[in-house]
């Protein structure tokens, strides 16, 4: 689903759609393989629930797991799809994913100053 892009990404291609949730989602069991093949280290118990951060045009978005997604589909609450270029969705768009170090200090930036970025 995702392949190497850059020293901080990996790039994927997904459909994007509406989704009427507070938070960005894809499909629970994807979201959960992601996190294991592409976050965890191997080393002890890892937690696979960890939010996935991905960036979608020029807003990175924490990615949560949820029941009902669609396979292959990133579903963004409306707020966030209206800050995409996609009109008509669902949209087949490419997507970058943060490699795990890149994600931590995402997501530690967006705890510090939420509302920004992610």
């Amino acid at each position: 689903m995702f392949a190497e892009f850059s020293s901080g990404y990996y790039l994927g291609r997904l459909y994007v759609e509406p989704f009427g949730g507070d938070r960005a989602a894809i499909r629970r069991d994807q979201h959960e393989q992601i996190n294991e093949q592409l976050y965890a280290s191997g080393e002890g118990i890892e937690r696979l629930d960890s939010p996935l951060v991905m960036k979608i045009g020029n807003r990175h978005v924490a990615v949560s797991g949820e029941e009902g997604v669609p396979e292959g589909t990133l579903a963004l609450p409306e707020d966030l799809l209206e800050d995409t270029d996609i009109r008509n969705p669902p949209k087949l768009k490419e997507v970058l994913l943060a490699k795990a170090e890149r994600a931590d200090q995402l997501l530690q930036y967006q705890a510090e100053l939420p509302g920004v970025g992610t």
